[in-house]
Order: structure tokens, then sequence, then C-alpha cells
């Protein structure tokens, strides 16, 4: 068994989920801790000191300490976010193991579903009674999503890269159809099996488990709208198959679509 003692840099205070209701706006202060934003659906204006920053669905914004920000205008009606507050402790010395990151303070961020699936995991694992330092561990690959900008794709001089980014654009258009690795790769006009490897070896996941999650993400959202019959939503995100879409689910969230249900629609939130 291997055993190590890792020392972040890192502290976390809270966070959470805002859900819009289409009055108020984000209050004017001035805080000591750095706040994570992601914007999952809608628009966020937000002003720090004398900049403007519109933050756009799948972007996020970083907002640093000791800095006055403030709403300029009241939310959107569809505006859907998540927050998080953190502290930065200063080391001694730098760690072999040290990785440093270069996180921007506003972008597009390049894997929005991965930022998502991170706040909901870290969210999760707050509501917990004790404190488990797994908070900081998820906030460490928050902020290593973040270096990741939408701007840093590989580059198109390496064979095949190319090739697997669009295959993953049209894994995020047509999750919902029939879609395998034979038909990704008819439809890029390439052989399959190096479509799968060379995907694997970018995303470090196989067509199938891309496919998997994309479906699983659009569930999670469905599963939020209580007029949607399970059956309903398994159909809608590519599965034909509700027994096997529990299972599929269940394997990517560890989670039913029933209990998933029950957590997400009620916990997490807080809105204006």
């Amino acid at each position: 068994m291997l055993e190590l003692s890792i020392a972040l840099p890192l502290q976390v205070q809270n966070g959470g989920y805002f859900i819009s209701r289409g009055v108020g706006r984000h209050p004017a202060r001035r805080l000591d801790s750095w706040e994570i934003i992601f914007v999952e659906k809608g628009t966020l204006t937000i002003q720090e000191e004398t900049t403007v920053f519109e933050v756009h669905a799948g972007e996020s914004l970083l907002l640093w300490p000791h800095r006055r920000h403030k709403g300029i205008e009241d939310f959107p009606a569809d505006l859907r976010f998540y927050w998080l507050h953190f502290e930065v402790q200063e080391q001694a010395s730098a760690s072999p193991w040290s990785t440093l990151l270069s996180v921007q303070q506003h972008g597009k961020t390049g894997d929005p579903q991965a930022m998502t699936a991170l706040f909901r995991q870290f969210l999760s694992e707050q509501e917990k009674l004790q404190r488990s330092p797994a908070l900081e561990f998820i906030l460490l690959l928050i902020l290593q999503q973040l270096s990741l900008t939408a701007g840093q794709e590989p580059s198109p001089d390496e064979a095949g890269v190319n090739l697997a980014w669009k295959a993953r654009q049209l894994i995020g258009t047509q999750f919902h159809l029939p879609l395998s690795t034979s038909q990704l790769a008819r439809e890029l006009h390439c052989n399959a099996d190096y479509l799968g490897r060379v995907f694997r070896r970018v995303f470090h996941l196989t067509l199938t488990e891309a496919i998997h999650r994309q479906r699983v993400r659009a569930a999670e959202k469905l599963l939020l709208n209580d007029a949607v019959s399970l059956k309903e939503v398994a159909m809608r995100c590519g599965f034909n198959d509700v027994g096997y879409f529990r299972q599929i689910f269940r394997k990517h969230t560890g989670l039913t679509p029933g209990v998933w249900k029950r957590r997400y629609c009620k916990e997490h939130i807080n809105s204006a």
C-alpha cells in the first residue's frame, strides 16, 4: 500500500450553487478570500474594482481577495452558477512534487462538463458532517481545469489530434442519436480503430466512455424537471433501455437517477 502525506497550500471556506429567480444582484463587498465563479447557464455581469466582467455559460471568473466587487445589474432569470471561496497559504519551500498552475482571471474553460462534475462532487463532499480533506483536493482539480483554457487545444500539427477533437464535437451534438465508434469513424472518413486510439490518447477516455459521459451529463439536467419521466429522460439522452440507462448513470455518478434527482433538486441551492 502506498501512503502519502501531501500538504496542499489551499484552505477551502465554502461553496454553493446559485439559481436566479430574476430579482436582486450580486452584493457589493470586499472579501479576504479568493472566489471562483463558474457559470453553468446565462450571463453574470460583475465588476471588480474598475473592471467589468461578463461571464457567460461555460466561463469562469476568479475574484481576488481584498478587491471590491459588485453586481452592476440584476440577475437574469436564467442565470445559474457555482461559487467557491478559498484561501491560499504560504509555503516555506517548494516540494519536488509541486506543480505551478497558471489560472487566468476570466475565460472559457476547456471542459465545462468536467467543471460541473467537480463542483457537484465538491458540494456533495461539503454536506458531510465532518470536514473532509478531499475538499482541498477537489479545489486543486478545479484550479487545474481552469488552467486548461479552451484556447489551449492540442496543436494541429500532432497526428490525429484534430480528428479526436472533431469526434468530441460530434459527441457533444449527436449524443442523443444512435452513436458508436464505427458511426463516428464513418462520419469522419477514417478507420474506427485509429479513431479510437487517437481519441483515447488525447482525452484519456474511450469513445464509448465519452458518449456515456455526455449522455449522463445531459440526463442530470433533465432530471431536475419533475415533469419529465425517467423513460423520457433515457430516450432523450440516447438510451433505448431504461435499465441500461440506470446502470450507466450509476456507474458515472455513483447514484441511481432517482437518488440523484432527490439530492440535487433540493440541495446545494441558494437563490435570489
